[in-house]
């Protein structure tokens, strides 16, 4: 549940400067605790999680910032970017859930961390067709 505004995204590389190579760091390591968790609406631990808790869960313990418990009010944060960078939030607009939208974590090369309702806490890519589709806007939480 991811991509799909732009053609120009899968061809962004990603700089391996410090501060970026931290961020991955953490996105895989949220991942490695993470990843058997299926998904479950409404879930916020690692006995089931929906898209939100994921996310929200990740900025809490890997970034210790707070952030909003729902999607809806996750995409207001920070600022709007064209390009994203590993941490960034990616949303989709899937008509699933309360507001209808899903929100992963930007990873690299087109990779998103996210609670997919099919296959669990896992990685997907924006360039994959129904992600593509859906795909509505990135989100900058934290800092350049």
């Amino acid at each position: 549940m991811l991509f799909g505004c732009s053609t120009t995204q899968s061809q962004v590389s990603v700089k391996n400067t410090k501060s970026n190579r931290a961020m991955l760091t953490k996105i895989e390591s949220h991942y490695k605790k993470w990843q058997n968790t299926p998904y479950r609406y409404g879930g916020t631990t690692l006995a089931g999680s929906d898209c939100s808790a994921l996310v929200m869960n990740f900025f809490k313990n890997k970034l210790s910032k707070t952030l909003p418990r729902s999607a809806a009010e996750q995409a207001k944060l920070g600022v709007k970017v064209n390009t994203p960078k590993a941490g960034d939030l990616v949303f989709f607009k899937t008509g699933r859930g309360a507001s209808g939208l899903h929100v992963g974590i930007y990873y690299a090369d087109g990779k998103f961390l996210h609670a997919s309702t099919s296959k669990g806490v896992t990685y997907s890519n924006l360039n994959e067709s129904y992600w593509k589709k859906h795909y509505w806007m990135t989100r900058r939480v934290m800092g350049s």
